[in-house]
């Protein structure tokens, strides 16, 4: 079932009813943690994570389906629902009352992050216990620690050791993201979390290649990037590490206005960001937006790819971005269960709302995944990403984004959501 995007006026906040009180999320709520903040003086050198989080809601969480009913934040029965993975039940696609979860999925998928999440594995298993995703087991789910970077892009040494922690916490609330994200979306394949040593760009480098050599072995597969660096002059001698054969590489165009790298790599699919829109009292799915500060624009260093040459008159002579774009609004975001280093307000279990395009690369990678084309390479799989009907995707039609809020959705390829939204799974031949 595909779900209409229609153009109506949307709130200034998210408004909730919780055990029957009417509450209202402010946006002063939203924290974005300091290993989302990013400098031009580190372009290339150190990377960023986007995402944001709403504070942690007061009280004991319940067992199944959203932790604490009565919001409207997304969950992976929602999301699925959303973006017609599974028959939906109704159009409303209510997280407090839709249940069908995506079941496909199958080789592997590597999520490569940095730092090391000490609860990554209860996490994710008792996340999939809450939302009924199909169990991990430790043969389903790994962590693997990558050598450190070397001096050039793709050099790596020393061994293997176990990464430290970001004493910050940001890293961590990537790490539970991404890999309950990109599961839920594709419980059936193989689940790698891979660490960088830390989260400057060549250690995050040396675990997409150990990522990459993983997914490889297994048969194919996707890899997974929630993070960037600011754009800088020799990112294209880096792109040939995002070539491994029979991997499809994924990455998070930012979530502020401008072009990150890898997003920006002609090699990898560039996922940007979107807003949900819910009925404020019903929960009903009404319209899918632009995220007005999530990224986006012309590439200053990559020239336009072959699958965008029909769109000259758009992106002129560089590479577009983004290519896809999902949910990652923070106040219309997901559900993220995070133990690490728990605020005092928690209960048993740490909840959070999240946001970020993070959340889009993350729940992208496991469609992609589940859409079971395994292509031979990220540009084979953005060939057959471009051309695809326009039924593939959800045309955004309303919102504006980029450098002074520029950048205006329109009936096509655009800078804010790219091609849109995926509208079911993306069923091409490679």
């Amino acid at each position: 079932m595909s779900i209409e995007r229609v153009a109506v006026p949307l709130t200034a906040a998210v408004v909730a009813v919780f055990c029957g009180t009417t509450v209202a999320v402010a946006q002063t709520t939203v924290t974005i943690p300091p290993s989302s903040a990013s400098s031009p003086s580190e372009a290339g050198q150190r990377a960023h994570t986007n995402v944001q989080t709403i504070a942690v809601p007061a009280g004991r969480p319940q067992p199944g389906g959203p932790p604490y009913p009565g919001y409207f934040f997304e969950d992976p029965a929602s999301l699925a629902c959303v973006y017609d993975l599974v028959e939906a039940e109704s159009p409303e696609c209510n997280p407090n009352s839709y249940l069908r979860n995506p079941t496909g999925g199958s080789k592997a998928i590597a999520i490569v992050d940095a730092f090391d999440d000490p609860d990554a594995y209860e996490d994710l298993q008792a996340f999939s216990a809450q939302f009924g995703v199909a169990a991990i087991t430790p043969d389903t789910f790994k962590v693997v620690y990558a050598p450190a970077g070397g001096a050039t892009p793709g050099a790596c040494s020393g061994s293997a050791t176990k990464p430290p922690t970001d004493p910050t916490g940001g890293w961590e609330q990537e790490e539970a993201l991404d890999i309950e994200y990109a599961h839920s979306m594709a419980p059936q394949a193989k689940l790698y979390l891979v660490e960088a040593q830390s989260d400057q760009l060549g250690d995050l480098l040396c675990a997409v290649i150990t990522g990459s050599n993983l997914v490889k072995a297994a048969g194919g597969g996707e890899v997974g990037m929630s993070w960037g660096t600011p754009e800088f002059p020799q990112e294209t001698i880096v792109d040939p590490v995002f070539t491994t054969p029979g991997v499809v590489y994924l990455a998070s165009i930012g979530d502020s206005p401008g072009v990150t790298y890898p997003a920006a790599s002609p090699n990898v699919v560039s996922v940007g960001g979107t807003s949900i829109g819910r009925n404020p009292i019903t929960g009903a799915f009404i319209v899918e937006s632009s995220w007005q500060i999530g990224g986006g624009g012309p590439s200053a260093f990559e020239p336009r790819p072959i699958y965008q040459r029909g769109m000259a008159t758009v992106v002129g002579n560089t590479r577009g971005t983004p290519d896809l774009a999902l949910d990652s609004n923070p106040y219309t975001g997901v559900w993220v269960l995070d133990n690490y280093r728990p605020p005092a307000t928690c209960a048993a279990q740490c909840w959070y709302i999240m946001g970020g395009t993070s959340v889009a690369v993350a729940t992208l990678t496991g469609i992609v995944n589940a859409s079971n084309n395994f292509a031979s390479s990220g540009s084979a799989e953005l060939l057959g990403i471009y051309t695809q009907p326009p039924s593939a995707f959800n045309n955004i039609r309303i919102g504006s984004c980029g450098p002074y809020m520029g950048y205006l959705t329109i009936t096509a390829w655009d800078f804010c959501t790219g091609l849109g939204s995926p509208s079911g799974y993306l069923n091409f031949k490679p």
